[in-house]
């Protein structure tokens, strides 16, 4: 092979060099990355109000008495279905993540045998009343400010009554429904 041969595969190999070289910073300088000031993702959560726990979540649009009166006990053990996951109904029922909550209504609060309440729930004095219970049901944290039920509660009324309905029943001698105030 002669010098001009050599010649010739050489400058192809340094002219693809340079090609490369310069299509390189032309890249670069056209797609440079903007790096953020912060690096990572801002999650928005929404802030809770902290006013020494006398504010609950929105009451209740109508009181628990009117809607006791066409809730229903069927659709409640439906609707009760969400807190199977972590409560048991049956009599004499284990505790699971929550307590069991045969005969809740008018039962002292935090008083379930062999569960772990927590201490916000243990001094919330006084027993569950169905004013209490749908309070509860439907803003746990908000009613119990810093209970460890991490439920976000049952928005809607007519779903929370019958819910409440259904934890009536389970009982012995069940509690009547409280009568409106007129």
């Amino acid at each position: 092979m002669d010098s001009f041969e050599l010649n010739k595969i050489i400058g192809a190999i340094l002219g693809t060099c340079i090609l490369l070289l310069v299509t390189s910073f032309g890249a670069g300088a056209i797609f440079s990355p903007v790096m953020p000031e912060k690096p990572g993702f801002e999650i928005a959560v929404k802030e809770e109000a902290h006013g020494g726990g006398h504010e609950a979540a929105a009451a209740p649009s109508e009181p628990i008495e009117k809607l006791l009166q066409t809730s229903s006990a069927e659709k409640g053990a439906a609707a009760a279905k969400k807190c199977a996951a972590c409560h048991t109904f049956e009599k004499g029922g284990p505790n699971r993540v929550g307590p069991n909550l045969f005969g809740i209504v008018d039962r002292p609060r935090a008083s379930e045998a062999g569960f772990n309440y927590s201490a916000a729930m243990k001094g919330k004095t006084g027993k569950w009343t169905y004013d209490d219970l749908n309070k509860f049901v439907a803003n746990p944290k908000g009613f119990v400010p810093g209970t460890a039920m991490g439920f976000a509660g049952i928005p809607k009324d007519s779903e929370r009554a019958d819910v409440i309905n259904y934890l009536h029943t389970l009982s012995d001698s069940p509690v009547p429904f409280p009568t409106a105030a007129k």
